[in-house]
């Protein structure tokens, strides 16, 4: 089973010929967990809701972590 991540974050001005997530991420405004992608798609579209990401000043991304095997 696979958790995600749905992330609500500040979009940063460009600046360079690629942005590295790594080495600088954006700033985080909210972080909520979801154990279902379904779940994580429902509250990214409440995020995307906002005004501050319909104007473009704020992004969501939904992320997977902790991938678990099942077990034999």
């Amino acid at each position: 089973m696979t958790r995600f991540l749905v992330v609500l974050t500040d979009v940063r001005p460009f600046d360079g010929p690629g942005r590295d997530e790594r080495a600088c991420p954006e700033r985080r405004r909210q972080v909520v967990g979801a154990s279902s992608r379904e779940a994580a798609d429902r509250i990214a579209g409440a995020f995307m809701a906002l005004g501050m990401v319909r104007a473009g000043r704020q992004r969501v991304k939904v992320i997977a972590v902790g991938r678990r095997h099942a077990r034999e």
